[in-house]
């Protein structure tokens, strides 16, 4: 079931642009135990939880749950909370937030300091997303009954114990940070972005309800 009119009109245009055939088959196989974990959850009327988790908690870590929860809205998949932490407290990068705002998401600065909090809209009528660095254990999020969705390798092999997580399901990306002070630095943002909203909504994509 597809509610395709509660998004903000420039990311469903964003959303149009997205092709899963782009995704490898290889690359969908490690997407598919999150599709099975959520899958579940829906069968059993479950709430779903998503805690993804990458080292500093400030890129790929927030794209990823930005953009599963959109991808849960999009889909009209009921009782998704998406969650961000690592394993160490940083700050959501600025460029992070620069690029989904290019996308549509609509973001509000509403505490200033050393780990701003933000947050980060997608539709009018939807909660927002609340931006802000933290550990993946922070009271912030969810103590139990949620998968870790480890979207970094260096968090995945670093950490191999994430307490409370009932499915730990490893979906890493490549950091944008490699680009950082770089000329391409906003397009390799854009990219990542882009692979990341890609892949989320391809897993929401394939739950049946």
């Amino acid at each position: 079931m597809i509610n395709k009119n509660i998004l903000y009109s420039e990311i469903e245009n964003v959303i149009r642009s997205f092709d899963f055939n782009q995704i490898s088959e290889e690359r969908k196989q490690t997407l598919q135990p999150l599709v099975d974990y959520i899958q579940n959850k829906v069968n059993n009327k479950q709430e779903i939880r998503l805690n993804l988790i990458c080292t500093h908690n400030s890129r790929r870590s927030h794209l990823s749950q930005v953009w599963a929860q959109t991808a849960s809205a999009f889909y009209n998949v009921q009782g998704v909370t998406c969650y961000s932490g690592g394993t160490e407290a940083t700050a959501l990068y600025p460029m992070v937030v620069e690029t989904l705002q290019q996308k549509g998401f609509q973001i509000k600065n509403i505490s200033e300091g050393k780990n701003p909090i933000y947050s980060i809209k997608f539709s009018a009528n939807e909660h927002p997303v609340i931006g802000f660095s933290k550990t993946y254990d922070d009271n912030f999020n969810p103590a139990s009954d949620f998968a870790a969705v480890m979207t970094c390798s260096h968090a995945d092999e670093g950490c191999p114990f994430i307490s409370g997580a009932e499915k730990r399901i490893p979906i890493t990306f490549e950091d944008p940070k490699i680009s950082d002070g770089t000329p391409q630095q906003k397009q390799i943002y854009q990219e990542r972005s882009l692979q990341i909203g890609t892949e989320m909504f391809y897993v929401f994509s394939q739950i049946k309800q």
